[in-house]
């Protein structure tokens, strides 16, 4: 049986993030012994390391006991079936973007588990299940974070939350919201100097592994409007889903149905003028194009896409990938309150599910 000190702490998704998150946990583990963290489950697709009796397994070498399991993960059903019926109080962290994952949040707090996770398709799905996951943890008292699901590790949603719950009201929030787009619009349209070519600026951010293994996943603007849709919702908008809204595409219409990744890259310098001619248009007026995303709160509009900025503005100015986000309020007035810096990586991101954690456990521990 479990001490009643004692949480415990079931992992699906061992990938990038899942994996900084494990050595975060084992480091957490050791520095606050109380309450006593033991991990009792993790699984990737296709394997699964669990005890039936709730055992817990050795967080220092989890990692390589899972790849030489034999188990295979159980449905999603049973294990929230498994972990329900746990001796101790449980926390599931879902290091995924699964969607199949995400629709079980509500079963998952129905039954008192509470949750921590960067998958950003629970939060931006349907805005049924937006609903469903926080009236099922209303209704249990289990806890649900997900600070990583925008700017990963950047405290974007903690300070939107504390901004509404403080009673100020957020009239816009506006920024650049992935890592990707901040890199390639960096490179290729910067403050100085002339910037490469589009394709050539593309490619390079793949090789980089700044991109999806196919670049359109980025491109098509998709990811930021999942980010913006968790946002609008924050801030008390009913955005339907991360389609409800306009979207700009960067994939040019000739090249959305190429049968790969590769094949779209090889055929994007064909069109790198397009993209010269929306540089040349905001140099002319002493700007620079960046790919952002906006919400007017007081309006009811939220969009993404190409906008030009002055060379002097925060947006303009950022470096490498990074993210920034500023939050336009009535306290704050017309110097919005800005958070800028990494928004995107293992360490960062599972940073950001880290900190939730210890959030619930102040909670529930």
């Amino acid at each position: 049986m479990a001490s009643k000190n004692q949480i415990l702490i079931a992992v699906i998704g061992a990938g990038g993030v899942g994996k900084c998150f494990l050595s975060q946990l084992q480091a957490l583990a050791a520095r606050k012994p109380s309450p006593k963290l033991s991990l009792c489950y993790i699984s990737t697709s296709r394997k699964a390391l669990y005890n039936d009796d709730y055992s817990p397994i050795n967080i220092d070498n989890a990692l390589d006991a899972l790849a030489a399991s034999s188990k295979a993960p159980p449905s999603l059903t049973k294990v929230v079936e498994y972990l329900a019926t746990a001796p101790a109080k449980v926390v599931l962290v879902d290091n995924t973007s699964s969607q199949d994952v995400a629709e079980l949040y509500p079963l998952a707090l129905k039954q008192g588990l509470s949750i921590v996770t960067p998958n950003k398709k629970a939060f931006s799905g349907s805005y049924q299940l937006w609903q469903d996951i926080f009236s099922a943890a209303a209704t249990s008292g289990a806890k649900v974070y997900h600070e990583s699901s925008v700017g990963a590790g950047l405290p974007v949603i903690s300070t939107l939350k504390d901004l509404v719950d403080t009673g100020d009201s957020v009239t816009k929030i506006e920024g650049v919201f992935s890592g990707t787009m901040s890199f390639l619009f960096n490179s290729f349209a910067p403050t100085e100097g002339k910037g490469g070519q589009w394709s050539d600026e593309v490619k390079k951010a793949k090789t980089l592994g700044y991109t999806e293994p196919d670049p359109r996943d980025d491109l098509n603007g998709l990811d930021v409007a999942r980010k913006l849709t968790i946002l609008a919702r924050l801030a008390g908008l009913p955005v339907e889903s991360p389609t409800s809204f306009p979207v700009q595409s960067l994939i040019p219409k000739e090249l959305e149905s190429c049968t790969s990744g590769d094949d779209f890259l090889e055929k994007l310098p064909a069109f790198d003028q397009q993209m010269e001619d929306t540089k040349a248009e905001a140099e002319k007026a002493g700007k620079v194009v960046r790919f952002v995303g906006s919400i007017d709160v007081t309006a009811n509009k939220v969009k993404v896409g190409l906008e030009m900025f002055d060379r002097a503005h925060p947006i303009a100015a950022l470096k490498g990938s990074d993210n920034i986000i500023s939050f336009y309020t009535k306290r704050y007035g017309n110097n919005p309150l800005i958070i800028q810096g990494a928004g995107a990586g293992g360490d960062v991101t599972a940073m950001g599910v880290t900190s939730d954690l210890i959030k619930v456990l102040s909670q529930i521990a």
